[in-house]
Formats: C-alpha cells, structure tokens, sequence
C-alpha cells in the first residue's frame, strides 16, 4: 500500500524539524512527501532543503502566496502546488499539518485499518496538545471528527468527493461528502499524535469572516450558521467572532458567491449538521 503525503508549511521553523524526524522514523515509509515552503519568511525552507538532500522521496515545492496566516483555501492552494506534483501511483493521500510528531507505527497502522475495511474512506488519530508538563486531549470537535492536520483518504474516496475544496471548511466538507458516497470514516483514539502548534494559533482577524462565508457555500442555510457562529463564539470567547459568522454570511449570500456544492449535497450537509446538534442535545 503506497502512502503519499503532502504538508503545507508556512513560517513552521520552530516545529517542522520535529515533524520531518517522525515520518522518517516510520516503520512504514511512505513513497513519497511533498513539502510546500508557502511563502515563508523565516528557515522553513533551509530546513526543507536539509531533508531533501539527505532523503531522494522527500521533494520540495516553493508556493507563493499571502503572508497572513488563514485557514481554508491558502493551505488548500498549497496542499494543491504539491499534489499535482504528485503521479497517480499513490493508494493512501495524506494531507499533514508540519507541526505534527507522528509515532513510529502511526501509518502502518493506519495501513491495516484500510486494509481491513474496503468501504473505509478516511482514517485518522487524535491530538494532544501540551499544558504545563503534560499532553491533553486537544479536545475542539466530536471524537468523529478527523481534524484538518491528520487527513488520510483512500484514492477512490480522495477522488469521488472531488478531492479537496479550496474554502474554510473543507476539512468538515469532505467528511460529509465521504459518507454521503457511503464511505466510512474512522477517528482511532489509539493513535496519538502530538500537536505542537495548538490549532488556531495566532490566526489572522478575518478567518471567522471566512467561517461564515463558507457556511453559505456550503448551503448550510442561515439558522446553522447562526448556531455555529455562536458555538465557536462560546468557545473563543468572543462576541467579534460570532458577529463576524454572521457577516461573512451575508456578505457571501448578497454577492451571491457560488456555491461549492450542488443542492442534493448540500440538502445531505444539512440533515447531517442537524441530526449531530439534535444528537448532543439529546445526550446532555
């Protein structure tokens, strides 16, 4: 089973190093990793340079864009500068954060899991984050919830959902799509990850004007966007945050920003947004 991996980096000089290290120590080495430098001002792309000369299947990709730190289509478009470098021999995709440290057996692992189950579309661990001496859950989603910097699909299901989506939201977008094509998802709790870079960290003011931008293209309807603005506003506490979801909706909906799904996906998005609130209400 041949694994491909591709990491978007921008200003990681601090955490790359670590993450790099991982993968080389893998039981299982992939067959080949993409590291894009975007457009990053500090030693990221020296470090880069130091592995790819000592390792022929790491190979390194320069992407230029924006110097902010967002979420969604600038690493979307990075991931993108290094993918379609990428040929199609490839069986398992890896979408990786580079300030992710990998256990040794972390992708065999995640080999048998695809081995074991032909309908399984998309499979991760979880991560830890460290408070003080000691590693936490980095506990931000549902436990079946496989977050942005641990994504791995199974070339068919990486293809049929269209691959990745260049919004904020994706990496909830895809996992809809996944199992609206009836693939199956899997969050292995057993598998630990350590997260150095806790996520959000020192994002630019206008990622939650993007939130709610994409909860339009998403056809998630006003109603949920105003629940998710207030839940992630609960969380950061802060009303701007919230206010912002809001915006970047109606922005989006009096632009008439195009959509980034058709209507019998997004109908899918929604009955499944819906039944995961009325699931948690129950369960309190």
């Amino acid at each position: 089973m041949n694994f491909y991996i591709v990491i978007p980096a921008h200003n990681e000089g601090k955490n790359i190093t670590q993450t790099l290290k991982s993968l080389v120590n893998q039981k299982l080495k992939p067959k080949k990793l993409i590291l894009v430098d975007d457009n990053s001002s500090d030693n990221t792309g020296q470090i880069i340079n130091d592995f790819t000369k000592r390792f022929n299947w790491i190979k390194k990709v320069v992407n230029k864009s924006s110097s902010a730190h967002l979420p969604g289509a600038k690493i979307i478009n990075a991931f993108y500068a290094g993918y379609e470098t990428l040929d199609d021999h490839y069986d398992v995709l890896c979408k990786f954060d580079a300030d992710i440290v990998f256990e040794p057996d972390y992708l065999s692992k995640l080999k048998v899991h695809f081995e074991n189950n032909p309908c399984l579309g998309m499979v991760a661990g979880v991560c830890y984050i460290k408070k003080e001496k000691d590693w936490i859950l980095e506990n931000l989603n549902r436990n079946d919830h496989i977050r942005g910097a641990l994504k791995a699909y199974r070339k068919d299901c990486f293809l049929q959902i269209g691959k990745l989506k260049r919004s904020i939201g994706w990496d909830t977008l895809d996992e809809i799509l996944a199992q609206y094509y009836q693939w199956k998802i899997l969050v292995d709790d057993s598998l630990k990850v350590k997260h150095l870079k806790p996520t959000g960290f020192n994002y630019s003011p206008g990622a939650s004007l993007l939130q709610g931008e994409a909860t339009y293209r998403m056809r998630f309807g006003f109603l949920l966007t105003l629940i998710i603005g207030l839940k992630r506003g609960l969380v950061t506490q802060s009303s701007q945050v919230f206010l912002s979801y809001l915006k970047g909706y109606s922005i989006a909906k009096n632009d008439k920003t195009p959509f980034i799904v058709d209507k019998p996906q997004g109908k899918y998005l929604r009955s499944t947004r819906w039944r995961g609130i009325l699931r948690r209400i129950k369960f309190k």
